[in-house]
């Protein structure tokens, strides 16, 4: 059944492949932006900024995905607040009339540091950084204030997303072939990973099968240490392992908030997503490949 869907961060790495497999499953999309041309061109576009209020005028959409905010490299606070908390609160305002769904796109900091322990959506909500906090106090405001008038509302959290372009290919590829990439804390820590793919498979699975009440972890089947990742990845493009690098020197370049975040261990579970998403790459070994080969036809890698 065709679905009117809009989504916000539509141009960023996970925004643009959710908006070209929504058409694709012949949806209709439309895509909030801050320029016209840079949507995607089968799609609705409203040129806006979640900062402002925006008018949507009569357009009614079964669900919107939020996937807009900054990252943790975004080292000031006041526009972390600004953007990912207060800019939240202005969107809703705006789509409140327009919407029976929000879909709020988060990440597994939430739980903050568990000391290495298998996690699911039972956990609590434990955040020890100020980007997750400002994060999650946007979640909850989007949760009550849906709730009080009748907007169905469900959360994604995400492992560490990865696939061609994005972090995996700008941060981690690129340094590795520079020998540039270095480990905090030797990558001894687990992480929960999802390759874009699977991350974009599973909100447009909750959309479809109408899984608009519910929190989920979505991570693929086995976690694994960032090390181990790591090195998987190096193998794969045949270059050396990376060195390691002081957690002080790393947090001085990237900022404690994105250090703190990287190195926090949990093997999280995607047992309940898994009950309604078959995953297209159940482990990180089978989207590392993928990645790679998707990258080499790119001509990225030889």
């Amino acid at each position: 059944m065709t679905k009117s869907i809009l989504v916000t961060g539509a141009t960023g790495f996970i925004g643009t492949r959710l908006v070209e497999n929504l058409l694709h499953k012949n949806h209709m999309v439309t895509s909030l932006v801050r320029k016209e041309k840079s949507a995607h061109p089968d799609s609705k576009t409203v040129v806006g900024d979640i900062n402002n209020k925006i008018d949507f005028g009569d357009i009614q959409y079964d669900c919107v995905y939020h996937l807009a905010s900054h990252t943790p490299l975004e080292k000031k606070k006041k526009i972390l607040y600004k953007v990912n908390l207060e800019g939240t609160k202005k969107l809703f305002e705006s789509v409140k009339e327009n919407t029976k769904s929000i879909l709020y796109v988060s990440g597994l900091g939430v739980y903050g540091d568990v000391g290495g322990k298998a996690v699911d959506e039972t956990w609590p909500y434990n955040p020890d950084t100020e980007f997750v906090k400002i994060r999650l106090e946007a979640q909850e405001y989007l949760e009550k204030s849906s709730k009080e008038i009748g907007i169905k509302f469900a959360v994604a959290h995400f492992g560490d997303v990865y696939g061609a372009g994005g972090w995996f290919q700008n941060f981690l590829v690129q340094r590795l072939l520079k020998n540039t990439f270095r480990m905090p804390k030797g990558g001894e820590y687990y992480k929960g990973f999802v390759h874009v793919e699977d991350a974009v498979g599973s909100l447009i699975t909750m959309l479809e099968k109408n899984l608009l009440e519910e929190k989920y972890i979505v991570v693929d089947s086995l976690p694994t240490t960032f090390r181990d990742f790591v090195n998987y990845t190096a193998d794969m493009i045949g270059i050396k392992h990376p060195g390691n690098v002081p957690v002080f020197l790393a947090k001085a370049v990237l900022g404690g908030d994105l250090i703190k975040l990287l190195t926090t261990s949990m093997k999280p579970s995607n047992k309940k997503i898994s009950e309604h998403y078959e995953f297209k790459f159940p482990s990180y070994k089978e989207g590392i490949l993928n990645t790679i080969t998707e990258l080499r036809q790119k001509k990225f890698l030889k």
